[in-house]
């Protein structure tokens, strides 16, 4: 009993002194230093232990994960869940729920740790983008660009004070000289919890940054007009779109942007150029995200925010706030996410129209929902409908134009969608909420007609309607083939596990088929 209590190192079996730290002998310690700093080289037969390749055929990423910490290559002990889940950019805790838990659906995240443990390509249920298994391969080099283009703008710069022009510049040649492969391997490099919130509250309670003093410069208000008309042409294809079909024009524009601003301008020239940036970057980080590409997509977010500061527009500075709570929102961190929102509400305060505030309550009535706090949501849901009554269209700025009675139906039903999983009787007023959405979408928006048609067939599904939830199912799939959009995909992902129960009923089965080759292309 007394060797039962006593530690043994996870490594060699020593017995270790009881108040041995972190569970390996000296030696052992100074071998594994440099070995766990990255996820291992493994041989080609370690994907072969029987406990990966049930996981494997489970499709299930949190049990890949859990048979790679317990492989015998590793040792007697498993590699400390900790330690792995340093690897993946998680918290210890949310790692024991991805293993733990139902699978994970969304495929930016099946990629972004497949691509880190080095999963053969060959193996995966699901396909890396423009990857073959020679690249793969080449770990080293893997390594180093994914650490690069990860890290070129590190977090702690991202609130330094000044040097916003520089700093855009930069990043943005550095984008523009990347390939998708390269963009796709900065997916690990997502901040959260204190390390994003806290020094952004004390960023946005600073000075606004004094001008440059470059030489002067020459461009006038009809050229300022001329750069203001682009940033809203290319949010207008992204509203359109989705999918980051033109991001790189638009990194394009911002670094032309950046250059313009080394110069001295007027002040009101200064300031327009820095709005101009400033919707330039959000409209990078929305096409980003939209692609895939995480982290790129939280850096514009914060290029954009500094952008917003300098051209002292508020308003704009909360829409970014919100468009980074979004963002958090879909990759599970709702605390973090309601925070933010928070911050955009204090942002906003005096200078907010009506559709600006009803769409700040829609991303917290979304972070209350994910939290489970249904009274909370609906209290939340309510502000945003009497807001957007109280307004007018016209008098709302255009980058804010997209939110209308459509968006907020939609994002109201998506919500409810989420909790009548779990509580059938939100399952009619879902319902309710997302026909309103698609009777009143305007044409031509197919990333969020898209989302609307999976989730009136999800809806429909919980119903027991499997003929109707077919139906909206290829309608879905239609919108499906004719945009880019990752977040489209993703819903897609979930909407086609849901049906897996159904399988059987003929009109379920051939929409499967159907939708399965839009899962691998």
């Amino acid at each position: 009993m007394e060797s039962q209590r006593e530690g043994r190192c996870h490594r060699c079996g020593t017995r270790l002194a009881r108040d041995n730290p972190d569970g390996y002998c000296a030696p052992c310690r100074t071998a594994t230093r440099d070995r766990f700093a990255a996820p291992l080289d493994v041989p080609v037969d370690f994907w072969h232990d029987r406990a990966i390749q049930n996981a494997l055929r489970n499709r299930h990423m949190g049990q890949v994960i859990r048979a790679y910490r317990c492989h015998p290559l590793h040792g007697r002990q498993p590699l400390p869940q900790g330690l792995v889940a340093t690897w993946l950019g998680v918290t210890q805790g949310q790692l024991s729920r991805i293993e733990n838990g139902p699978p994970t659906v969304y495929l930016d995240r099946l990629i972004q740790w497949a691509r880190l443990l080095r999963v053969p390509p060959g193996y995966l249920w699901f396909k890396l983008p423009e990857e073959d298994q020679t690249t793969l391969q080449s770990s080293a080099r893997v390594d180093l660009v994914s650490r690069t283009a990860a890290d070129d703008l590190d977090a702690s710069l991202w609130w330094v004070p000044g040097g916003t022009v520089e700093i855009v510049g930069h990043f943005t040649r550095r984008d523009l000289t990347l390939d998708r492969r390269e963009a796709t391997r900065t997916l690990a490099g997502v901040v959260f919890g204190n390390g994003l919130l806290e020094p952004l509250e004390r960023w946005l309670a600073a000075n606004v940054e004094s001008p440059t003093h470059g030489r002067p410069g020459g461009i006038g208000y009809q050229e300022v007009e001329q750069i203001e008309n682009a940033a809203k042409l290319f949010r207008r294809w992204d509203d359109q779109f989705g999918g980051g079909l033109r991001r790189k024009a638009v990194i394009g524009q911002l670094n032309e942007v950046a250059d313009i601003l080394r110069d001295s301008h007027p002040p009101e020239i200064r300031r327009r150029l820095f709005g101009a940036m400033a919707q330039l970057a959000e409209t990078a980080a929305v096409m980003s995200w939209d692609s895939g590409q995480q982290a790129l997509a939280q850096r514009y977010y914060v290029l954009a925010l500094r952008a917003a500061k300098s051209a002292e527009d508020p308003a704009f500075a909360a829409c970014v706030l919100a468009g980074m709570a979004r963002q958090l929102l879909y990759l599970d961190r709702f605390g973090d996410a309601l925070e933010l929102v928070r911050l955009a509400q204090d942002q906003a305060d005096g200078h907010a129209t009506p559709s600006l505030r009803a769409m700040l309550y829609t991303r917290e009535a979304w972070a209350f929902a994910k939290l489970g706090r249904l009274s909370a949501f609906l209290r939340a849901t309510a502000k945003a409908e009497a807001a957007l009554a109280a307004g007018r269209r016209d008098e709302a700025p255009y980058w804010i134009d997209y939110f209308d009675e459509a968006e907020l139906a939609g994002t109201t039903g998506g919500r409810l969608l989420d909790l009548a999983h779990e509580n059938k009787r939100l399952v009619p007023k879902t319902a309710e909420h997302i026909e309103r959405a698609i009777a009143l979408r305007r044409p031509g928006r197919l990333r969020s007609s898209g989302l609307d048609q999976l989730g009136l067939a999800e809806t429909r599904l919980i119903q027991g309607e499997l003929e109707e939830a077919a139906r909206l199912g290829h309608a879905a799939a239609a919108v499906v083939e004719q945009t880019r959009s990752d977040r489209v995909r993703v819903k897609l992902v979930e909407f086609y596990q849901h049906t897996t129960a159904h399988g059987q009923v003929q009109a379920v089965a051939d929409l499967r088929d159907r939708v399965r080759p839009l899962l691998a292309s």
